[in-house]
């Protein structure tokens, strides 16, 4: 066996802008694994995040500092030992993915035990911004079944109002990406749930949340920057309702496989959500959305223009990954 591997860091443009209650961002900055091994080529992508401490340079010297194992044959068993949860790992756990699927024929739902992939309904981002162009975007996607709206804080009950004139039909998923303070989750899940929103998704900072334990909830509430790995599960149970399983978070798709069914076992629904990326971030998600209540892969419908070939996006939908792409 010889294996050998490439980083690459690549931006994509996004479309206009997106933008969430920690700022805007007009990139997407990926960092891209590339295996080769024994003729075949395989890819992972990931997303660094600032909110955890992540640049793309700090992703890309993970990687490095794992190269002599990865080269040397680490499988996915192994790397979950020498590379901590985290983006830099989700590229490589992926990437080992797409290798084995490639070497042995199979898909990578057939490794994991599941049946073949089928399409999910996927949300759509509308960006945080004054509620009148909240409205405004909403009505231009209120053809889609899920939209997932962006909050900030203050000003959120007429942000949630204007988005529900401007898309009377379409389901909503409410993230406030840690925005809201105690004295605003009362009120504002009063908006929620007047609104009819399916999901709140992490309305109190991480460790500050501490409400969610005795706090009426009339609308189910989402773990996102509180849940990383399956160590905080059941830290999390008193507080929320569902968890969104990202694989940037987890650190690779087998991770979040393992961390989806303990969440399972503890009786949380199921979000499965993503960074802005391109198709090849969305493909490996594509096994966790086979059995989640939300699905949140609409990063490269935000992206100006995407990798080749690309995941299909019919109507509201996501499509299983080719082949080509990964998996």
């Amino acid at each position: 066996m010889s294996r050998k591997m490439e980083i690459r860091a690549e931006v994509f443009p996004i479309a206009g802008s997106f933008t969430i209650s920690r700022g805007a961002r007009t990139h997407a900055h990926v960092v891209r694994v590339i295996l080769e091994e024994d003729g075949q080529t395989a890819q992972g992508e990931c997303v660094p995040y600032p909110r955890y401490n992540e640049s793309v340079d700090s992703v890309t010297a993970q990687i490095e500092a794992a190269r002599t194992a990865i080269e040397t044959g680490c499988g996915r068993a192994e790397l979950q030992d020498i590379m901590p949860a985290g983006a830099a790992r989700n590229a490589v756990d992926c990437a080992l993915w797409d290798l084995e699927a490639k070497k042995t024929g199979k898909s990578a739902a057939e490794i994991a035990g599941l049946a073949p992939l089928k399409p999910a309904i996927t949300a759509y981002t509308i960006s945080l911004g004054d509620p009148e162009k909240m409205r405004g975007d909403a009505q231009k996607a209120a053809h889609r079944e899920l939209l997932k709206i962006k909050l900030g804080g203050d000003g959120d009950a007429e942000r949630i109002a204007a988005v529900r004139e401007g898309a009377p039909r379409a389901t909503l998923i409410l993230d406030a990406n840690e925005a809201w303070r105690e004295s605003l989750f009362e009120p504002l899940m009063a908006a929620a749930a007047k609104a009819g929103a399916k999901l709140v998704e992490q309305p109190l900072p991480a460790g500050e949340d501490g409400i969610l334990k005795t706090a009426a909830r009339p609308v189910p509430v989402c773990a996102d920057e509180s849940l990383h790995t399956r160590g905080e599960l059941a830290a999390l149970r008193e507080r929320y309702d569902c968890v969104n399983i990202k694989l940037d978070k987890a650190g690779g798709l087998t991770e979040a496989l393992a961390l989806q069914k303990e969440a399972r076992k503890l009786g949380f629904q199921i979000m499965t959500g993503c960074m802005v990326g391109t198709s090849l971030a969305m493909a490996p998600a594509m096994l966790i959305a086979q059995d989640a209540e939300f699905v949140d892969l609409d990063g490269p419908l935000l992206l100006a223009e995407d990798r080749e070939p690309a995941i299909e996006f019919p109507g509201s939908a996501i499509m299983p990954p080719p082949r080509a792409l990964w998996g």
